[in-house]
């Protein structure tokens, strides 16, 4: 099959969150898999230009119709680690791409309105003809659309699978963007069965857009997806995404193994296998060695991510102290998205500066990160609520026990050894809790550090257990190519 992928991101070139893994790690599969595969990205001023190779002109003269004229743009081609990805540049005033950010200007709607008309432009006017088109996020939820209601009769045969990996930033908008795409028709548009917000009426939801129109809609967990159908998880699309039920279903994402596997992590100083953990223990000290910890007998539980109410700060906090209070030590790797969190963990790297169990690194460092996995005991995700989570997989791979919260992806890929009544023991891989308050974190920690203390022997076993599952893209490329096999266009046979 001929796939193109239409996202605003793509790692590790264009890069603000997991959409960026999960666009280039599906992409890589599919190639894997025989299918070829082409992105269509805006060209960001501030994108890594270092991780693209053989960047050249591929279509000089793409105009795109914009309100009552049209824009000139460029489309550049290079190679993203050997994924072929088409870059649209816009030649405007408006300077759609020139902002020093990916995302959170004043007019995003109207940003990543003209990139979905610029990527169905460009596909039409070089006659590109995919068998399916993956759009992703509410930045593309009007590529569907458009696609049936703009470009039919010149593209009528192409298919749209789209993916939503967060349904809390869904993209509201007036009627100034049917304007500026040439959709036009405020009534059409403006009704409770297309585009229309379910909760304002003045207001168009892109996202929902994609959900009405696509042919099939995913997103990044089974679980998570009955959660946006039944729960407040959905933001107000339960109703919307119940009406498409049979189009909507979860996959869940994958991790590269290339580059997250501690058998060829090239940045760990020690390599080791499920067979052979000897290089953790190496590579636990190597941890405490570069973080300034004491090297002594204790559990060692750490935390990568976002500082941020959906991953649950406010436990992330008290697990700090909770670990220090029970004789283990702690490590944070992440960044705070708000002011106020940013000052108070500040705070707490002050307070704690000295402390020989603790180091809160505020930021992000990708060495850095893959060396916490392959020298931490456990790892912790108490997530809100999590679509999928690649944290607690990578977790797994490298033998760091996850000590989870039973939401989204988290509860399709994290059993609880003690409780998991729908796996066997010698299946199970980590540690559940189900409340978000601070009784039901400390005493699933306490079950992890217990074992770890008491029955070395136990949790050793259980590290292996972690450490044979696959969570790479191997099942959800499959799982995807039946997804495009099913939607895409198939002439009937011609009886002879």
């Amino acid at each position: 099959m001929y796939i193109v992928q239409i996202a605003s991101e793509c790692a590790p070139v264009i890069k603000a969150g997991g959409l960026g893994d999960v666009v280039y790690g599906l992409s890589r599969e599919l190639e894997t898999r025989g299918h070829c595969v082409e992105l269509i990205l805006p060209k960001y001023d501030c994108m890594r230009y270092d991780h693209i190779w053989g960047l050249h002109d591929a279509y000089r003269d793409l105009w795109v119709p914009w309100y009552g004229g049209t824009i000139h743009c460029s489309v550049y081609c290079g190679w993203v680690h050997g994924q072929l990805c088409f870059f649209i540049e816009p030649h405007s005033r408006d300077d759609f791409f020139n902002r020093g950010c990916y995302y959170g200007c004043h007019d995003d709607t109207m940003r990543f309105a003209f990139f979905s008309k610029a990527a169905l432009e460009f596909l039409q006017q070089s006659n590109k003809r995919p068998d399916v088109i993956h759009c992703h996020d509410w930045q593309t939820g009007l590529v569907p659309v458009m696609l049936f209601e703009n470009y039919k009769y010149e593209m009528g045969l192409q298919r749209v699978c789209y993916t939503i990996h967060n349904f809390k930033h869904q993209g509201f908008a007036g009627n100034e963007i049917l304007w500026a795409t040439g959709l036009n028709n405020e009534d059409y548009y403006f009704q409770p069965d297309r585009l229309q917000d379910n909760f304002n009426p003045f207001a168009l939801n892109l996202m929902k857009g994609g959900i009405v129109y696509a042919n099939a809609v995913t997103t990044v967990s089974p679980h998570h997806a009955w959660e946006a159908r039944h729960t407040e998880v959905g933001s107000g699309l339960g109703h919307t995404l119940h009406m498409h039920q049979d189009k909507f279903t979860g996959i869940l994402n994958g991790i590269d193994l290339d580059f997250w596997s501690p058998e060829v992590d090239r940045y760990i100083p020690h390599h080791y296998t499920k067979d052979n953990l000897e290089g953790k223990a190496q590579n636990k000290k190597a941890l405490r060695d570069r973080l300034l910890l004491q090297d002594v007998d204790k559990p060692l539980i750490a935390y990568i991510g976002r500082l941020d109410a959906q991953k649950g700060v406010h436990l992330v906090h008290h697990a700090i102290y909770h670990a220090i209070d029970n004789g283990a030590q702690f490590v944070l790797l992440g960044s705070a998205t708000e002011a106020g969190i940013n000052a108070h963990f500040q705070h707490e790297k002050r307070f704690l500066n000295d402390h020989p169990d603790v180091h809160l690194e505020l930021g992000f460092n990708e060495e850095l990160s893959h060396l916490i996995y392959a020298g931490a005991d456990m790892i912790l995700v108490p997530s809100n609520y999590e679509p999928c989570g690649l944290t607690q997989m990578i977790g797994l791979k490298y033998g760091t026990v996850p000590i989870v919260r039973s939401v989204g992806g988290l509860v399709n890929t994290v059993f609880d050894r003690d409780h998991d009544s729908n796996h066997l023991p010698e299946t199970r891989n980590g540690y559940v809790f189900y409340d978000s308050d601070y009784q039901a974190l400390e005493s699933t920690m306490n079950r992890a550090l217990s074992l770890w203390r008491d029955y070395p022997k136990e949790f050793q076993q259980l590290v292996k257990q972690g450490m044979e599952y696959d969570y790479s893209w191997n099942h959800p490329g499959k799982d995807y190519i039946e997804i495009y096999d099913r939607i895409r266009y198939k002439p009937a046979a011609v009886a002879l």
